[in-house]
């Protein structure tokens, strides 16, 4: 049996924090990275040869980084995303291409994993919400990820975002901190597009109420 390349330590960005916190751009590719279409015959590679793996781990660890760490904290984001890419690796040989892209693919195994740490994240919006900050301007996606990357939520919206009802708040974190898109988010929870979008309506009803925002 192959075994695992090194991704179970980690990695963090050289201050420690979460790798371009409050960055829209995380996640893209850097120049020379493989392209989306690439990740599916990089993974189906890797299991003849386990070391191509590092390959999809390195593309998307800022992604996945951002967003466990958006919803749990950085500490236990080390955790949840060394699981992540560990449990993808395990299964990397039932990935179906027909069903989707490998993106979306390991987001849907890093929020069944937050699912599985659904205190944590509730004290994590319990502890914002009593610290509070200034709160952050733009639209709503823009105002949840610069609020929940930069530790700086502010009350109203760490309340919000904690009294959203789980499956809601997956969908609205997946777009927001994690990027994706609706068919992206879909692929990652194994629901109907149209579910997606009613699930993401809600939720942001919800937020706006909360902010006292208005908006399309």
């Amino acid at each position: 049996m192959t075994a695992p390349p090194d991704i179970t330590a980690g990695r963090r960005s050289p201050d420690g924090g979460d790798p371009r916190a409050g960055d829209p751009a995380a996640g893209a590719p850097e120049a020379g990275a493989p392209e989306a279409g690439d990740d599916a015959a990089v993974l189906a590679a890797s299991v003849r040869d386990g070391d191509r793996f590092t390959a999809v781990y390195d593309r998307h660890f800022d992604g996945v980084y951002r967003y466990v760490a958006g919803r749990l904290g950085p500490q236990a984001a080390d955790d949840v995303v060394a699981e992540t890419f560990l449990a993808a690796f395990r299964r990397r040989a039932t990935f179906d291409a027909a069903r989707g892209s490998v993106r979306p693919w390991l987001f849907g195994i890093a929020t069944k994993l937050v699912a599985e740490h659904r205190r944590a994240e509730a004290r994590r919006y319990r502890a914002l919400t009593a610290v509070g900050a200034e709160p952050a301007e733009g639209g709503y996606e823009d105002r949840v990820l610069t609020s929940v990357t930069a530790e700086g939520m502010q009350p109203r919206l760490a309340k919000a975002l904690g009294a959203l009802a789980r499956k809601d708040r997956d969908v609205v974190l997946l777009v927001a901190l994690g990027q994706l898109s609706h068919q992206e988010v879909a692929q990652a929870l194994a629901i109907p597009y149209g579910t997606v979008g009613s699930r993401l309506n809600r939720a942001r009803r919800k937020l706006r109420a909360s902010l006292g925002t208005e908006g399309p």
